[in-house]
């Protein structure tokens, strides 16, 4: 099988695998929101950071490093695995003396004991970060949704009676252990890789020179991005924090779900290509090209459809949050084209390159955020659209640099779609308030019509990545 056709079945599959596992958590989170309030969902949102820091610490950058190895060998594997299970009892030693002190940072003595239980989940995924390296090496990512949509619905079923029953913020606790301890067993039980005792200090002094500074930047990552919800859960309340955090996990069952499938993939496939820049371009053309065209406009007709969307799914209590998951999806739009000018650096082996830029873009973050802070979660929304507009700047220059793929390349492969995408929005965000119909009603209709104006439009302007996509369907209905 060719590397190209590996890789399309490998979006496929993990596309697959990303959509029904975040459609299953989306659907299990709509369902909580009738059991469980905003300041539920504050509460989860206060230790997030710190339980993604745990897990960065954990993994410290191995699995990115044993997919990029060429040739890894079982005493590769055996030194992530082992390396990893030290670093998750670090870990969770560390948020188990933390709480306290995180409780008292928020005001909310009941974080000690959230933290302390949630922080389990760390250790439970330490036990699994081999495996999943070794599939997403091979692209078998058929495998990952048989362990992954098990896991998601059982714990998103147990998370909802919870909640039926009364247990509040404890409901959204237990979904977090008990999916990652049915990712873990299914996983060994599938029999992907066995450790036994060999252990190399040459080749954990090799991945994790690689891996540190991955896990660097991902420390900061983690942290400024989860700082909006740190300075809204300290300076507000833990309501307002909760319905940020609710937008959040909206915006990303559109934007998750399409990035991590292309990144996920694209990275070990392209990892193989790396000695040549001429077909690396190329394929990332190809990958900005078809990624933004799907996803500018699911973005888009998200912000314009917010409303309807929220008044036909949720409870009042939670339509406050329209405008936050409005203003999140436009930060979100340059998010696939900030992922894969970063993944460029991996796949050149520039972690180093990697750390300074994140370090760079967090400054600006800081000073964005110290400036919009004053003018509420609104005003933060808007500074973090500004922040990812400054941030495209950096990030592409390193892409030009390293493979020759330009600013103007990069623009003329994505701004069609967002222009086009962008006029229907807009044309649809006004027929909806001007219709004032039946929430349903308003979603079905604008909803189909604003998906054939953007085909229609794309096929009369005979846009390369409407092309591109065509092609590649044309191809899979053929096969079939």
């Amino acid at each position: 099988m060719t590397l190209a056709k590996k890789t399309t079945i490998g979006i496929v599959w993990n596309f697959v695998e990303q959509f029904a596992r975040r459609g299953v958590g989306i659907g299990v989170t709509l369902l909580l929101a009738y059991f469980l309030t905003p300041e539920d969902f504050g509460l989860v949102a206060m230790m997030a950071v710190f339980l993604a820091l745990g897990a960065s610490l954990m993994e410290s950058g191995f699995k990115q490093a044993l997919i990029r190895l060429k040739d890894a060998t079982q005493v590769d594997f055996n030194t992530a695995f082992y390396a990893n299970i030290l670093l998750g009892v670090v870990a969770y030693a560390i948020l188990f003396g933390a709480a306290p002190w995180i409780a008292l940072f928020y005001e909310q003595p009941g974080l000690v004991d959230l933290i302390r239980v949630a922080g389990l989940a760390i250790i439970f995924n330490s036990l699994q970060v081999v495996q999943v390296s070794i599939l997403s090496r091979n692209l078998n990512f058929k495998t990952q949704l048989k362990v992954n949509l098990p896991a998601a619905i059982l714990s998103g079923l147990l998370a909802v009676a919870l909640a039926y029953l009364g247990w509040g913020v404890w409901a959204l606790v237990a979904q977090m252990l008990v999916s990652a301890m049915l990712v873990t067993l299914l996983l060994w039980a599938q029999r992907i890789w066995r450790p036994n005792l060999s252990f190399s200090f040459v080749s954990l002094s090799q991945m994790y020179n690689f891996g540190y500074k991955l896990f660097l930047s991902g420390v900061l990552d983690t942290v400024f991005r989860n700082m909006y919800v740190i300075v809204i859960a300290k300076f507000f309340s833990a309501s307002v924090a909760g319905l940020y955090f609710f937008a959040e996990k909206i915006k990303e069952l559109v934007i998750s779900q399409l990035v991590t499938s292309i990144q996920t993939v694209t990275y070990p496939a392209l990892s193989t290509m790396q000695d040549d820049n001429v077909r690396l371009k190329a394929g990332y053309r190809k990958v900005i090209a078809m990624t933004t065209f799907l996803l500018f406009p699911a973005m888009l007709f998200l912000a314009a459809l917010s409303q309807p969307l929220f008044a036909f799914l949720l409870p009042e209590k939670w339509w406050p949050a329209v405008v936050y998951l409005q203003l999140m999806t436009l930060a979100g739009l340059l998010y696939p084209l900030h992922s894969i000018n970063l993944n460029i650096l991996k796949v050149k082996g520039r972690s180093d390159l990697f750390l300074y830029l994140e370090i760079i873009k967090k400054a600006l973050i800081v000073l964005i955020l110290w400036v919009s802070f004053q003018y509420g979660v609104v005003g933060i929304l808007i500074g973090q659209i500004i922040g990812s507009v400054l941030a495209y700047i950096p990030n592409s220059y390193f892409s030009y640099r390293l493979i020759g793929y330009s600013v103007k390349e990069q623009l003329a492969d994505f701004m069609p779609g967002l222009v086009l995408s962008a006029a229907i929005a807009g044309l649809i965000f006004g027929l909806q308030a001007w219709a004032q119909w039946w929430a349903f009603a308003e979603l079905v209709v604008f909803g189909l019509l604003a998906g054939l104006l953007y085909l229609i439009g794309a096929h009369l302007l005979k846009l390369h990545a409407y092309e591109l996509t065509k092609e590649l369907v044309l191809k899979k209905f053929k096969k079939v």
